[in-house]
């Protein structure tokens, strides 16, 4: 595949509505918004529209009705520079409104999120700014001590269960059952944009893994074409036992042996115990 530079902020901004999809309609987002008429813009600027509605995703309980979230690709890291850039782009949304205190400074807060635990960022927050790091569990830390709620997303620390998307926009996903499960979570809302295009980027970014996976699953065919054919010889009960036998040894995925076999999942797993 041909090397290109990869725009990781567009599938993030998906992955974030897929991970909140549950309470998008208390959420308003604005991804690159614009702070003025010259090219100064926030990666995701999340407005509750409701202020008494409680956020329960967990990237989403520090909420309030203004949110600035500051994205760094895996390939990127969170620097010093980046924390005043964002307390900066908040300063200004903050200010840049007709009426004195449109935005209350007390209804704004900071996220930054980055694939690297961004040490020589933390220092600083800590020496200079008089802030602590508080770890809230699923690769979350809460940035306190500032007058700004702040928080930090660790992605691939985060939980699989609620922030599935987001935790797997990395360029390291492992050729084999971690891919095949994305594949799967894919299959189920193919026909869904936001999360085709999170999919898009994973697997450009993961090319040579998905080749991998693909390469094992043509080789899988090919290696057990002869117990396809036996199967279709020796009937529709033992002959397919043997192959589903074969495939299971092999490490095939439950999708792949429906396709070749024709059983469902429960048939399938009744042959499997007997293996045990």
């Amino acid at each position: 595949m041909e090397k290109t530079k990869l725009q990781w902020h567009p599938a993030f901004g998906a992955a974030l509505r897929i991970t909140l999809q549950d309470e998008m309609q208390y959420l308003e987002m604005h991804e690159e918004h614009l702070l003025s008429k010259k090219p100064l813009q926030m990666d995701v600027l999340i407005i509750k529209k409701l202020q008494d509605v409680q956020i329960k995703k967990t990237i989403g309980r520090i909420f309030r009705k203004h949110n600035i979230i500051e994205y760094k690709s895996p390939d990127d890291s969170l620097s010093v520079n980046d924390f005043y850039k964002v307390y900066g782009y908040a300063c200004i949304y903050q200010s840049n409104t007709d009426r004195i205190k449109e935005i209350d400074p007390e209804d704004m807060t900071l996220t930054f999120v980055c694939s690297h635990y961004p040490r020589e960022f933390l220092k600083h927050l800590e020496r200079v700014r008089g802030m602590c790091i508080e770890y809230q569990g699923g690769g979350i830390y809460y940035l306190k001590g500032d007058p700004i709620p702040m928080q930090l997303l660790i992605t691939p620390r985060m939980s699989d269960e609620e922030n599935y998307w987001i935790q797997s926009m990395r360029t390291d996903l492992r050729a084999g059952e971690e891919i095949r499960k994305l594949m799967r979570e894919y299959e189920k809302h193919r026909k869904s944009k936001d999360y085709t295009a999170v999919m898009n980027l994973i697997t450009r970014a993961n090319w040579e893994q998905m080749e991998v996976e693909k390469k094992m699953c043509d080789a899988l065919n090919e290696l057990f074409a002869e117990e396809l054919k036996e199967a279709d010889n020796k009937g529709r009960t033992e002959g397919r036992r043997e192959m589903i036998f074969a495939f299971l040894k092999a490490g095939a995925d439950i999708k792949m042996i429906k396709k070749a076999s024709g059983l469902n999942e429960e048939e399938i797993e009744t042959i499997r115990r007997e293996m045990e």
